[in-house]
């Protein structure tokens, strides 16, 4: 069944026999990741979570319904996560719907799927599954669930400030995770020891915070400075820092470029579009992304997002590359970088 996401949220977060397949899908993967760890969290600390991939159940499609079936060694609950998932787990789960039992409850994330997508329409039409779509939130949605996640780590934040953060993290709830999570070690808030978070407060973490390497990363990537670059991620990696955050680091400067790019395409210029965000970008960073956002078009932007966000699919599937396949893409991405001039 077709489930909005306060539906499912409600769902996962007092699981039914009823329900053996939750699919969440969408582009705001971090929200779907969310909602993943509802079921967790429900399920308890002690329970026992079973990983699975989609070319796993491509190959073994009988795998699902019978682990979803299956006792664990330890006599407490369990539960299964397929991840990444996609067409290929389509004969998987259809077994695991037809199957007499299943005790044990199955979350799947998958990519934007369309909704006329088979595998979604297999979950929109069980009674025994149930499907729902994540979307980056925007406007005041984003700005609200900024001032909501604080508020559970302790800080207490303005709705411009609220404003601010939701730009720069382009709604991501795990982007935005970890930059409260940052916040709230800097001001040692707690919700016993609440603290407020203003604007100098984050231009006082960015002029600090190793985000600067990660900025300016971005910076060599869309730039297009292929030798800066290839000294800049063998120092990063000489610091621990390397793959899926690096990947990251571009796909958000590339979705910034991308709202930007918009505005001029309509008839702004770059340096009008630039000074209107604001605070949203840091002020040693606004000159590089003038001549990127000029730089850029929206076409070539799509390309790029897409492909950063497929490198860090690949990069999580069992088997893959490695991480050599992250600094691969952004090589990638450089060198069209250059081609634009």
């Amino acid at each position: 069944m077709k489930a909005n996401r306060g539906q499912i949220s409600r769902a996962l977060s007092a699981p039914s026999e009823d329900i053996r397949f939750y699919l969440l899908y969408g582009p705001d993967r971090s929200g779907s990741e969310a909602l993943a760890a509802m079921l967790a969290k429900a399920m308890g600390e002690e329970a026992e979570r079973i990983d699975l991939t989609g070319p796993e159940l491509k190959s073994d499609p009988a795998k699902l319904a019978d682990e979803a079936a299956a006792i664990s060694l330890f006599g407490g609950s369990r539960f299964i996560r397929v991840d990444p998932a996609g067409d290929e787990i389509f004969a998987a789960v259809e077994a695991l719907l037809e199957a007499e039992t299943a005790g044990n409850p199955v979350v799947a994330i998958a990519g934007a799927l369309r909704a006329t997508n088979k595998l979604v329409k297999l979950a929109f039409g069980s009674d025994a599954a149930m499907a729902c779509a994540s979307y980056a939130p925007e406007g005041r949605d984003a700005d609200r669930l900024v001032i909501e996640m604080a508020q559970e780590s302790g800080l207490q934040i303005a709705p411009d400030v609220a404003r601010r953060l939701a730009r720069g993290c382009h709604g991501d709830r795990a982007i935005l995770g970890s930059e409260l999570t940052k916040l709230a070690l800097y001001l040692d808030a707690a919700p016993d020891r609440p603290r407020r978070v203003d604007h100098d407060v984050l231009d006082a973490l960015a002029a600090n915070s190793d985000e600067g390497d990660l900025s300016r990363l971005a910076n060599l990537v869309l730039s297009g400075d292929l030798a800066a670059l290839d000294r800049e991620l063998t120092q990063l990696a000489s610091e621990g820092l390397s793959g899926i955050p690096l990947l990251r680091a571009v796909l958000r400067r590339l979705m910034l470029l991308a709202s930007l790019r918009a505005e001029v395409e309509r008839g702004n210029s770059a340096q009008s579009v630039i000074a209107k965000a604001g605070r949203a970008i840091f002020w040693k960073d606004k000159a590089v992304i003038t001549d990127q956002v000029e730089r850029w078009r929206s076409d070539a932007l799509a390309i790029a997002i897409d492909r950063a966000g497929e490198a860090e699919r690949v990069l999580k599937s069992a088997g893959g590359p490695g991480l050599i396949a992250a600094d691969e893409e952004l090589f990638a991405i450089a060198r069209k970088a250059r081609s634009l001039r």
